[in-house]
């Protein structure tokens, strides 16, 4: 069994990163969760010198409470180019990490229990093919060869199953790599709140810390959850939103499948520790505050599209980024919000815990309701369109941009790590990022969400 750590990181975890601040870098890099750690390794790999300010803990929001699939399969589009690129990223960083991260190429499969569903997955199969993907659509009798459903066990229809696929655990990995990344020459400060962004002539020339101020010509905002309150109190407007995701962990058990698996009901994941990382599909919460009214238009298309899924809650916990009570002005020399909730550490939802573990069993009776050893819940960074922002920001030089990962961030961090950096250095991408571009929710264009999963 492993020894690593099996839990998200909090604010109770203990400080890793407290480097001196530097009086000037080339970019500053606000949020220390996988793609802030990504984008600080690659600026460095590129020859820019690199500093991260986190205002809690590296990784201790969302990049450690998330699934840890490494997940090509059902991608959007316009992302899976990215992502076939961090997939390869993320077996080369565990080699380099001394193979700390957990990453394992176990394969993600989408189970089918009606024909529906089923159709559905083959249209996504084109998009695969086009992308030369090593993808396959199976019948039941191709299922059960992959899932040790056993006797009495549930009978999937078929599924969408992607060989290549991985998993890893991130409470691990993105620590892992942020060792990496320091061993290089990058900076990390934990407790570290980014206050204010300084600017003059249109252009940016540094941040100030509640530690002091760091010169920089550039700055990557990739505060996940927070980077709309930061952005806000720059002028600069983005429809993110919070959904609050659960998650929960199994004692060891038997192994009834090796990678990562989701129907409509249930996702399990194979675990460094012998256990799983169980979640219970079909539902979310999206806390309430004054950013979902002002964007209420944005959102509206893909609100209604996911209406019977969504359970509104009327007040965020205080302190949160779009809790009614948040400030959203505030000076360089004053607390920040950021300073006054060092990490999201949502209370995860346990009325759900009793459906994961029947769904669980349901599915795999020979083991039946597993022990649960921990659940946890995180706050994912959304927008309406379900793909991030990743562009720089019209009218203020130097600032880039790459938020709303809206769940899918983990698997593609290296990916868009890499592409920041190259941004980052006026060097080309190799990507189309148009998709991801800032201007899409002012320009007139039609928002298209992309896959929610």
């Amino acid at each position: 069994m492993s020894t690593r750590p099996a839990a998200p990181i909090t604010a109770a975890s203990p400080i890793r990163f407290s480097d001196p601040l530097p009086g000037e870098v080339d970019v500053v890099v606000i949020g220390g969760g996988v793609i802030g750690i990504m984008s600080a390794l690659y600026l460095n790999r590129l020859g820019l010198s690199a500093f991260v300010v986190d205002k809690g803990r590296v990784a201790g929001e969302q990049s450690s409470r998330n699934w840890g699939w490494i997940r090509q399969l059902g991608r959007d589009e316009a992302e899976l180019p990215v992502m076939m690129e961090a997939s390869k990223l993320w077996e080369q960083l565990d080699r380099e990490t001394g193979h700390r991260t957990g990453f394992r190429r176990e394969g993600i499969l989408y189970l089918s229990s009606t024909q529906k569903d089923l159709d559905s997955q083959a249209e996504w199969l084109d998009i695969g093919m086009r992308h030369q993907l090593d993808v396959r659509l199976l019948d039941g009798a191709g299922v059960a060869e992959l899932v040790k459903t056993r006797e009495g066990g549930k009978r999937w229809l078929g599924g969408l199953w992607s060989p290549t696929d991985a998993r890893a655990e991130p409470w691990a990995a993105v620590p892992a790599v942020a060792d990496l990344a320091r061993s290089e020459g990058v900076g990390i400060r934990e407790n570290c709140a980014a206050r204010t962004l300084e600017t003059a002539a249109g252009k940016l020339t540094g941040v100030h810390t509640e530690h002091g101020f760091v010169k920089a010509a550039q700055v990557v905002v990739a505060g996940g959850a927070w980077s709309s309150l930061l952005l806000r109190r720059h002028g600069v407007s983005i429809p993110q939103l919070m959904v609050r995701s659960t998650v929960a962990r199994t004692a060891a058990t038997a192994e009834v499948f090796a990678g990562n698996a989701a129907d409509e009901e249930l996702a399990f994941r194979r675990r460094e520790d012998g256990g799983y990382s169980l979640a219970a599909l079909g539902s979310h919460d999206l806390m309430i505050g004054p950013d979902a009214f002002r964007h209420f238009f944005t959102w509206l298309p893909v609100a209604v599209k996911s209406l019977g899924q969504t359970r509104f809650l009327p007040v965020s916990p205080k302190h949160y980024p779009d809790a009614w009570g948040t400030a959203r002005r505030w000076s360089k020399d004053e607390e920040s919000p950021f300073e006054r909730c060092r990490v999201l550490d949502p209370e995860p939802e346990h009325r759900r815990l009793g459906a994961m573990r029947a769904r669980f069993a349901a599915r795999f009776p020979s083991i039946g309701e597993p022990g649960i050893l921990d659940i946890w819940s995180g706050m994912i960074d959304a927008m309406p369109d379900v793909v991030p922002v990743v562009d720089r920001v019209p009218g203020l030089d130097g600032l880039i941009v790459a938020t709303g990962m809206s769940g899918h961030g983990f698997g593609i961090g290296p990916g868009f790590g890499k592409a920041i950096a190259h941004l980052a250095a006026g060097r080309p991408t190799g990507h189309d990022l148009s998709r991801f571009r800032f201007s899409r929710f002012s320009d007139g264009s039609r928002l298209v969400p992309g896959p929610s999963l």
